[in-house]
Order: C-alpha cells, then sequence, then structure tokens
C-alpha cells in the first residue's frame, strides 16, 4: 500500500502543483507559487496536524508554517539549511531532491523575503504572525 507521503509527492511531481497536503483520505493541493497557499492552510481552522505535504521549495519559513500544523512529514523538491534545522527542532520528518543552503528571491537577487522575515524567530506562531504581516506590507507596495 502507498504511503501518504509518498502519494503527496507523486501528485506534486506528476500533476503539477506547487504544493499537496494529505490526511486521512483528504487531499488539498495548490498551483500557486510562493507561501500563500500554505498560509491559507494555517489559517483555515482545519486540522491537518499528523498530515503528509509536498512542495516545491521549502525554506525556513515554510517549514515553520509546517511546524504550526504539526504535520508529521514533508517531501520538498528544494529544501534550505534552515528548514531541515526547523523541522529536526519539531520533529517533522522530511525528505528532499535538493538540500541548498538558502532560498533566493525570484529576481535571484538575495535572500527570500519570506525567509528574511523569519530569519530571527525559531517560534512558528511568531513565524505565523511575521508572515501574515510581510504578505500585507508586499501587497500594499
Amino acid at each position: 500500500m502507498i504511503d501518504e507521503l509518498t502519494y503527496a509527492e507523486g501528485m506534486l511531481k506528476r500533476g503539477g502543483y506547487t504544493l499537496v497536503i494529505c490526511s486521512g483520505g483528504r487531499v488539498q493541493f495548490s498551483e500557486e507559487k510562493g507561501i500563500r497557499p500554505l498560509l491559507e492552510l494555517a489559517d483555515s481552522g482545519e486540522d491537518w496536524s499528523g498530515s503528509y505535504a509536498a512542495d516545491k521549495i521549502v525554506g525556513k519559513a515554510a517549514a515553520m508554517l509546517y511546524a504550526h500544523l504539526k504535520v508529521k512529514a514533508v517531501f520538498a523538491e528544494v529544501l534550505s539549511e534552515s528548514a531541515k534545522d526547523v523541522f529536526e527542532k519539531y520533529g517533522v520528518e522530511y525528505r528532499y531532491d535538493t538540500l541548498t543552503e538558502n532560498i533566493i528571491n525570484r529576481k535571484g537577487t538575495g535572500l527570500c523575503p519570506m525567509e528574511e522575515t523569519v530569519q530571527s524567530t525559531d517560534s512558528p506562531n511568531d513565524a505565523l504572525a511575521a508572515i501574515r504581516n510581510k504578505l500585507i506590507e508586499l501587497k500594499s507596495h
């Protein structure tokens, strides 16, 4: 029998999705880039604890949201060193295709703004609030 993490990974790779999360037969997925789909899950009020996720790119910001959601395991096509540290700290199982030092912005000119936003926190709740605020700030520009 295929496990939920392998199922999520397969959907991510074959379905053209950027995020897939599975829990007890329930599946949610997104084609939207960036952290917004994951933030929407965190803000949904739904219980995703013990779930399995597959994601294109997981940096520290996304890892903090996964820790906040209390997911059991995450597959990442690209995983940053700081995300790996978050997963180890919060007991989230993980696997990845590529491990990278940092997640860079879409222009390739520096660190991803979400990574900068959570750089100095180790609290998933603080990270959630900081990410929300940063997205509001970016939207107003």
